[in-house]
C-alpha cells in the first residue's frame, strides 16, 4: 500500500488485533528506527515493516527488525542474507510471492512465513495465477504458514481462504477505504463505490521504481480512463515534507495531501473493492471479519 499505509493506519490495525504494516523502503536506518519507535509507543499490538525491490539498505532492515515482529519483503527474488538480517534483529521474515517456484525459493531462503499473492490483488502484481489455485499449490509443497492475498474484501472471503488452508490474510484494498487510511478522501470513496469489474491490471502507471522491472498493477479502471484525458502532469503531492509535481502515469497513489486531477492518479485496488460497502473505521472492519469466522458453521 506504500504511502497510503501511514503509521496511524498501521497502529489502528495493530490496536484492532491485526498486524499493522508500513513501508520502510528508501528510508535511512535512523528514520526507520524513529518512526517504528514512535509507533510502538502508541500500541501494544503487532507491527511489521515492508521492503520492496532488490534495492534494500541492510542497515534499514536491521533497524526495522529490532523494532517489529515481522519484516516483510516483496518484488525481488528471495534473499537468504536479508532473511538472516531480520532474524538477527529478532524478527520473523515474510516474503510475498506470486508463484510456486518463488514460494519454494523463499522457504529455502529461511523465511518463517509466506504471503501468496493472486492476480485478484490490488497494486503491483507479482505472478500470473489466481489466488486459490496458487494457494493450494503452495500449501501442497511448502511447510510454512501461508497468508493469502488478493480479492479478500469482507469476512466471507476471509473465512473462505482460512477454510482453504491459509494461516491468515494480507489485505490492502479494504484498508484503503478506512477512516484511518492515508488515502485521499476521493480515493477512499472511489474504492467503496466500486462494483464487480471495476478494476484492471495495467502498465499505465509505470513511472515508479517497481515498474522498472515489470509494469503490472491493478487499479480502478476509472483512473485508466481519466489518464487518457490528462495533461503532462496530473497534480502535486507532499513527499518527505516537500511538494512535488506528479507527471502523467506516476505510480504514487493519491494521499491526503494530493491536489490536482485526482481521478487520473494511480488508485490501486483489487477485485475485493466490489465487496467493500463503505469507508469505515479499522476496528469495525477487523471486528466484522473476526465475527464472520467465529460464527458456528
Amino acid at each position: 500500500m506504500g504511502s497510503v499505509s501511514t503509521p496511524a493506519l498501521a497502529v489502528a490495525v495493530a490496536d484492532a488485533g491485526g498486524v499493522g504494516s508500513i513501508t520502510a523502503q528508501w528510508k535511512p536506518a535512523a528514520e526507520v528506527d524513529a518512526i517504528l519507535a514512535g509507533m510502538a509507543e502508541q500500541t501494544a499490538g503487532v507491527l511489521a515493516a515492508n521492503f520492496l525491490t532488490g534495492d534494500i539498505d541492510p542497515e534499514a532492515v536491521a533497524a526495522a527488525a529490532a523494532r517489529v515482529r515481522i519484516v516483510d519483503f516483496f518484488w525481488a527474488d528471495p534473499d537468504p542474507a536479508l532473511v538472516d538480517l531480520a532474524h538477527r534483529g529478532g524478527a520473523l521474515a515474510c516474503w510475498q510471492v506470486g508463484s510456486l517456484d518463488e514460494a519454494m525459493a523463499a522457504a529455502d531462503a529461511g523465511c518463517d512465513l509466506l504471503a501468496v499473492q493472486g492476480t485478484e490483488a490490488g497494486g503491483h502484481i507479482r505472478g500470473h495465477s489466481a489466488l486459490l489455485p496458487l494457494l493450494e499449490a503452495v500449501l501442497g509443497q511448502v511447510d510454512l504458514p501461508v497468508l493469502a492475498s488478493g480479492g479478500i474484501g469482507d469476512g466471507s472471503a476471509f473465512g473462505a481462504v482460512l477454510a482453504a488452508g491459509a494461516a491468515g490474510v494480507r489485505a490492502g484494498t479494504r484498508f484503503v477505504a478506512t477512516n484511518e487510511s492515508g488515502a485521499h478522501p476521493c480515493y477512499k470513496q472511489a474504492v467503496a463505490d466500486a462494483c464487480a469489474g471495476s478494476t484492471e491490471i495495467t502498465g499505465a502507471f509505470a513511472v515508479c521504481p517497481l515498474c522498472v522491472t515489470e509494469p503490472r498493477a491493478r487499479v480502478l479502471r476509472s483512473c485508466i480512463d481519466a489518464l487518457r484525458l490528462a495533461g503532462e502532469t496530473v497534480g502535486e503531492t507532499t513527499v518527505n515534507g516537500q511538494r512535488i509535481s506528479l507527471p502523467k502515469g506516476h505510480g504514487l497513489p493519491p494521499g491526503a495531501a494530493a491536489t490536482g486531477y485526482l481521478d487520473a492518479m494511480a488508485m490501486y485496488a483489487g477485485e475485493s473493492a466490489a465487496a467493500i460497502p463503505a469507508v469505515e473505521p479499522v476496528a469495525e472492519v477487523v471486528r466484522s471479519w473476526s465475527a464472520a469466522v467465529e460464527q458456528p458453521r
